[in-house]
Parts: structure tokens; C-alpha cells; sequence
């Protein structure tokens, strides 16, 4: 799965980990967050994530 991260704070959002403290599962795609969900550095929305290239290629 792909990770993202915060354009604004560099928060990277694994989809491996998840984000517990926010109700989001180990295992949960960026795609299928809540559309609320909101970056849990600085409060920034989905919109302000960008894909971390693939760095394997």
C-alpha cells in the first residue's frame, strides 16, 4: 500500500501503522480514510497529501 505525506508538516501517513490515536486500523489505504480525516500533526486535510514516490523502482 502506498504511503502519503503531508505537504504542510511532513507527516507521513503508513498505511501499515495507521493512525490508532485516531481510530484509523493498521491495514487502512489512504483512500478508504474518513473523508473528515485530518493530518494528526497539524490539521491539515486529505486534499494536502501527496504519494511518497516508489523508491524501489
Amino acid at each position: 500500500m502506498q504511503s502519503y505525506v503531508c505537504e504542510l508538516c511532513d507527516y507521513t501517513y503508513d498505511p501499515g501503522i495507521g493512525d490508532i490515536e485516531n481510530g484509523v486500523a493498521p491495514g487502512t489505504a489512504f483512500e478508504n480514510l474518513p473523508d473528515d480525516w485530518k493530518c494528526p500533526v497539524c490539521g491539515a486535510e486529505k486534499d494536502e497529501f501527496q504519494a511518497v514516490p516508489d523508491k524501489s523502482l
